[in-house]
């Protein structure tokens, strides 16, 4: 499962065998959360969370908005067409 970005204990990862849309698995200490990443112009959009708090859940949507394109082009090189 390649890390395709890290913030101190958070990874955000992309398995390489998952389904489309294109999406992350955000995992943390305090619990694993997904998002759809909606490329290539997002925003991200939430899917399934199982442990983060609303607080570091906003702060994992804003790191993955911040890091959009390069998280698309992750899946795309991963995956292929991320559309």
């Amino acid at each position: 499962m390649p890390t395709v970005l890290r913030r101190g204990p958070l990874r955000i990862v992309i398995y390489p065998a998952d389904h489309r849309p294109a999406h992350v698995h955000a995992i943390g200490p305090d619990g694993e959360a997904v998002f759809h990443l909606n490329c290539p112009a997002g925003p991200s959009e939430l899917r399934e969370n199982y442990g983060f708090k609303q607080r570091a859940l906003a702060a994992v949507e804003r790191l993955i908005n911040g890091h959009l394109n390069e998280l698309c082009r992750a899946w795309e090189e991963i995956h292929g067409i991320a559309r």
